[in-house]
């Protein structure tokens, strides 16, 4: 584990996918956090800058988003904090030559942690909102480019993750993406 005053951060079971608990400063008035700190974290992004911010919503509990990546050379290290409700979240190493090739790793994220999940290049993303009103934010170290998106089913029976809910809604687009084949090779 790597401390700092603002940050503790954790190794997961998936090599350089980590858990960042943000420490909080706390007075009568309520707290403040550091949800992002170049000096503190940007060196687990191979110390790219954060080049794009996103906030999402979704509406209905149950509903699945991902898995998402960008292709190489658009690859991302991603940030997600969920700000309201309350998320599965999911990352799959999609490194070939990884031990971990293929596996995951899920955390439940909400308002009331302060907690985020810091998603290097070569993982795809995704995630189930466990309440109605979800919102998450996104740090990004890549702009998103539409050419370079890629995806896999999130039912991938290869994958075998353990949704906790029944899913209720996902896009077209994400129940269209494909099962991984044995020559998956995103990112070697």
């Amino acid at each position: 584990m790597i401390s700092t005053d603002r940050f503790n951060i954790r190794n997961t079971s998936l090599p350089g996918l980590h858990l960042i608990d943000r420490i909080p400063i706390k007075d009568d008035r309520g707290w403040l956090e550091r949800i992002y700190c170049q000096d503190s974290i940007g060196e687990l992004a191979n110390g790219k800058a954060i080049r794009q911010i996103t906030k999402t919503l979704t509406v209905k509990k149950g509903t699945v988003r991902g898995l998402h990546f960008q292709k190489t050379p658009y690859a991302e290290t991603k940030i997600i904090s969920c700000i309201k409700g309350k998320i599965w979240d999911v990352a799959v190493d999609l490194r070939k030559n990884s031990p971990t090739f293929l596996k995951y790793f899920a955390v439940e994220l909400s308002e009331n942690q302060h907690l985020s999940l810091l998603v290097p290049e070569g993982f795809a993303h995704g995630f189930q909102s466990l309440t109605n009103n979800c919102q998450i934010i996104y740090f990004n170290t890549s702009n998103h480019n539409s050419d370079a998106e890629g995806g896999i089913n999130a039912l991938d029976p290869k994958l075998s993750i353990q949704w906790p809910l029944e899913i209720s809604l996902r896009s077209m687009r994400d129940a269209n993406h494909q099962f991984i084949e044995n020559n998956f090779n995103e990112f070697k």
